[in-house]
C-alpha cells in the first residue's frame, strides 16, 4: 500500500465541536487581517477611486465629469472600494487560512499539489482582474461613451460605476481561475481528462452564454470574456493530464505503482 496516498488520521478523529472551532478561530483571523489592511487602505481611499475610475474618465466628453447623486456617495462609495481592495489583498491570507482547514482531509500527493494550485489561483484571479481593467475597460467605456444619443451628456454616478467595474472584476476574477477549477474537479476524481475534452463543444457555448451574463449588453466585453475563458479551460485540460486523480475507495489507498 502507498502511504502517500492516505489521508491524515486526524482529520476522521477530530470531533465536530473541534472542527466548527477551528473555523471560526480562522474566520475571526481573515476579518482581523482583513480589517487592518482595510485601515491602511481607507485614507487613500479617494485616491483609488481616481485610479478605478480613470478608464472612463478619459472617454467623458470634455466639459463633463462623474457625479454623486446621493448625499452620503462621496464618502460612502470611496469607503467601499477601499473595504472591497482590502480583501482583495487580502486573498493570499484567506486562501491560506481556508487551505489550513480543509488540509487535514486530504491525502499527501494533494497536499503537495496544495503551494502551486494555491500561487496559481491568487496570480490567476489578480491577472483577470488587471486584463479588466488594462483591457476590457477602455474598450467597453469607449463604446459606451461614443454611443451615447445627440444631446445626451454621459455623466455617470460614482457608486454605480463602483458597482459596475466591481462586477466585471469578480467576473473575470472568477472566469480565470478555470484551470485550478478543472485541475481540482480532476484530482477529485469527479471528472476525466477525456470526458473534459468531450464536453468541450458544450464548454464553448457556456461560456459564451457567461459573457453574456456577466458583462454588458455588448458584442466586445462579452467576447472579451468568453475567449479566455475557453482558452484557460484548454490549459486546465493541459496540466490535468499530469494530475493523479484520488483513489476511488473511501478509506483504501491503491496499490504501489
Amino acid at each position: 500500500m502507498n502511504s502517500d496516498n492516505k489521508p491524515t488520521p486526524a482529520a476522521d478523529d477530530m470531533p465536530l465541536v473541534a472542527h466548527l472551532t477551528e473555523l471560526r478561530s480562522r474566520l475571526l483571523r481573515i476579518i482581523l487581517v482583513w480589517l487592518l489592511i482595510f485601515a491602511g487602505l481607507f485614507y487613500f481611499a479617494n485616491d483609488l477611486y481616481t485610479f478605478i475610475s480613470e478608464p472612463l474618465r478619459v472617454y467623458l466628453p470634455e466639459g463633463t465629469s462623474m457625479i454623486a447623486t446621493d448625499v452620503a456617495s462621496p464618502f460612502l462609495t470611496p469607503f467601499k472600494l477601499a473595504l472591497v481592495c482590502a480583501l482583495f489583498i487580502a486573498m493570499p491570507f484567506v486562501l491560506h487560512q481556508l487551505w489550513g482547514f480543509i488540509a487535514p482531509g486530504l491525502y499527501k500527493h494533494e497536499k503537495r499539489l496544495a503551494v502551486p494550485l494555491l500561487v496559481s489561483s491568487i496570480l490567476l484571479f489578480y491577472a483577470g482582474m488587471a486584463f479588466a481593467y488594462y483591457v476590457v475597460f477602455p474598450l467597453v467605456f469607449g463604446f459606451f461613451t461614443s454611443t451615447a444619443p445627440a444631446g445626451v451628456a454621459v455623466m455617470t454616478d460614482i457608486n454605480k460605476y463602483l458597482d459596475f467595474v466591481l462586477t466585471l472584476f469578480l467576473a473575470f476574477g472568477l472566469a480565470f481561475e478555470i484551470p485550478v477549477a478543472t485541475v481540482l474537479l480532476v484530482l477529485s476524481g469527479a471528472v476525466t481528462v477525456e470526458k473534459l475534452g468531450r464536453i468541450r463543444p458544450y464548454v464553448v457555448v457556456g461560456c459564451f452564454v457567461i459573457g453574456m451574463v456577466l458583462t454588458p449588453p455588448d458584442v466586445i466585453s462579452q467576447t472579451l470574456l468568453a475567449l479566455p475563458m475557453w482558452l484557460l479551460y484548454e490549459v486546465g485540460i493541459l496540466f490535468s493530464r499530469f494530475i493523479r486523480p484520488r483513489p476511488s475507495g473511501s478509506d483504501e489507498s491503491p496499490p504501489a505503482a
